[in-house]
């Protein structure tokens, strides 16, 4: 039984929504793990764009099973607008998706401390977050005392709990300066008259999801993980503080669906043919100039969910390899490759000079990273138009260059390549397939690492 999860290897934005699109028809079950509805997953077919943040991708196809896990923070008013919307445009749900009775709910105290606290690291420099309430509600997720998850909505003391945690709440934001900071006390009568509605809505699609999941896996259903964000935004791995509030690598796919990564046998790690990154934190690549304008014009780099303009940049490997091996990946897919077409060079970023010393791996502290210079390799640009390859020995020969560069340095093979954002833009390698067969490519495909230097 197959179980594959796609995991994006920089900081989100990887176009891994359409990916899983894609993939979805050789899956029975989609499942999303981690995050809120600060993740954005554009997916486009047959001249329509479907754009979506909490529901799995895979909605979009009939006979599949969308799954939102106990790892997820949800929003139920997020929810409902993306089921009106998906529904008013003809994507019938019915059982289609379940809603893990055990995910940690979003309530309005959760946006007011986002908004008060983004911009409260030492130095004053933002996070960069979404303002949607995810990391407050992650945080009061670990501290347990304040936390509400979904399946607490439908029990008889809903509503005295909740008042608690507006009285305690209430509290705090006084402290925090309260009208005078702007803040407006809380209503737990009107909180819990609009949570109750929400409850209501979604009441059909609350489950056990780990039991279900558990049981799926166990009859031998095919299970398609979905990451949100990046692994470089990854909470314990990634380039922390400027990070998201989960484990978006590969390592948070057990702790956020409850399924033994066992059952987890193919990992597809996605990247952009280049670097972008949205809010505060290094981008040692990053691109301020016509480069940069270039990458963000040609590839439409602006946030799904906020629509701020993306900080873009050369492919970083040294990032990618790391985030590569943390999320033990098996093969990679390649998107926004037509971006690059028109410039007469590309470069990519094979190492850092920090403090005077060359090195390969990434650094754990963000600010060596800050003081990262990039190395470059350059090779030779394209000026072919590739939104009509369908064939990867079609693509102009140094195209096929380039990624097959990007695969010697990562240590995987690139197996799938975007070329557009229709489902009929992407082109498998080999013939290659997700719906069966090995898990890991043959040794012989698969490039030696290269050494990795300490610093």
């Amino acid at each position: 039984m197959p179980g594959t999860c796609v995991i994006g290897l920089q900081w989100g934005d990887e176009a891994k929504g359409k990916l899983v699109d894609i993939l979805t028809e050789e899956h029975d079950v989609v499942v999303r793990y981690q995050g809120g509805a600060n993740a954005g997953h554009t997916v486009v077919s047959g001249g329509q764009t479907w754009k979506l943040s909490l529901i799995p991708s895979g909605i979009l196809r009939d006979g599949v099973t969308c799954v939102v896990t106990g790892g997820v923070v949800l929003d139920p008013a997020s929810v409902i607008r993306e089921m009106d919307g998906l529904e008013s445009r003809g994507v019938k749900i019915g059982r289609k998706l379940l809603l893990s009775d055990r995910a940690h709910v979003v309530f309005p105290w959760h946006v007011t401390e986002d908004r008060l606290l983004d911009g409260s690291l030492s130095g004053g420099e933002a996070i960069g977050t979404t303002g949607r309430g995810i990391g407050p509600c992650y945080r009061d997720k670990v501290g347990r005392s304040l936390a509400i998850r979904l399946g607490d909505l439908y029990r008889p003391d809903f509503r005295e709990k909740l008042a608690h945690i507006v009285e305690v709440k209430n509290r705090l934001f006084a402290g925090w300066g309260g009208a005078a900071a702007g803040i407006q006390p809380l209503d737990a009568a009107a909180i819990h008259a609009d949570y109750a509605l929400h409850a209501a809505r979604l009441e059909p699609h609350v489950a056990d999801t780990t039991a279900f999941l558990l049981d799926e896996v166990e009859v031998g259903k095919r299970l398609l993980f979905e990451g949100a964000q990046g692994s470089l935004l990854d909470i314990d791995h990634g380039t922390f503080p400027f990070v998201t509030s989960s484990n978006s690598s590969g390592v948070g796919v057990s702790s956020g669906s409850g399924v033994p990564g066992r059952w987890v046998n193919r990992v597809i790690g996605v990247v952009k043919a280049y670097s972008t990154r949205v809010g505060g934190g290094p981008l040692p690549t990053e691109q301020i100039n016509p480069i940069g304008e270039h990458l963000r014009e040609r590839g439409r780099e602006y946030g799904t969910v906020t629509m701020r303009p993306r900080r873009c940049g050369w492919f970083d490997a040294v990032a990618a390899r790391y985030t590569a091996r943390l999320s033990g990946v098996d093969h990679l897919a390649v998107m926004l490759l037509d971006v690059l077409s028109g410039l007469d060079e590309v470069k990519i970023c094979s190492a850092y000079e920090i403090d005077g010393k060359r090195v390969t791996h990434f650094p754990s502290h963000v600010d060596d990273l800050k003081n990262a210079r990039p190395v470059y390799e350059t090779l030779p640009g394209w000026d072919e138009d590739l939104t009509e390859v369908r064939g990867y020995d079609d693509l102009p020969r140094q195209a096929r260059a380039y990624l097959d560069r990007i695969g010697e340095l990562l240590g995987r093979p690139v197996a799938i390549v975007s070329v557009g954002p229709d489902r009929a833009q992407t082109i498998f390698r080999h013939g290659a397939s997700f719906g069966g067969g090995a898990a890991t490519p043959p040794a012989s495909t698969r490039p030696p690492h290269p050494s990795a230097a300490k610093v």
